[in-house]
């Protein structure tokens, strides 16, 4: 069990209208996708092809700083507001989703940017299922 899932657990309050399984995957996803992200950028300024990836580094380091955002925000769940946390979750989402586009014209010569449209696709969905909740 993961901590995120303990710490649902954990709270002393019940949390109404939160399916928990899907917060706390929107959770996961969003701190892997952060991470991964920012990996990415890293690792496309180490590449020859530098100028290529300009524009997936921009998306990437967006992705990573929205998703982060994200993470937090939904962590703080009996305090968000429902219409801020939609705002969130759009903006993760399509953050997300151009992150993983960037990357995945990238991904057959490189494995960072592959291993990053991954985790952008899962975050993307894991924001989707938790907006359709």
């Amino acid at each position: 069990m993961s901590y995120t899932t303990t710490m649902l657990r954990a709270y002393p309050k019940p949390l109404p209208h939160i399916d928990r399984a899907a917060l706390a995957e929107c959770i996961e996803a969003c701190i892997e996708c952060a991470q991964t992200a920012t990996a990415c950028a890293e690792a496309c300024l180490s590449e020859p092809d530098l100028a290529d990836l300009a524009e997936n580094i921009r998306a990437a380091l967006d992705c990573a700083d929205v998703a982060g955002t994200t993470a937090k925000v939904l962590s703080r769940h009996p305090a968000y507001d429902a219409n801020l946390r939609r705002a969130l979750l759009a903006a993760c989402r399509a953050a997300s989703a151009l992150a993983a586009e960037e990357c995945e014209r990238h991904a057959e010569r490189h494995s960072h940017c592959r291993v990053c449209a991954d985790a952008c696709r899962r975050c993307e969905a894991a924001c989707q299922q938790l907006l359709d909740v």
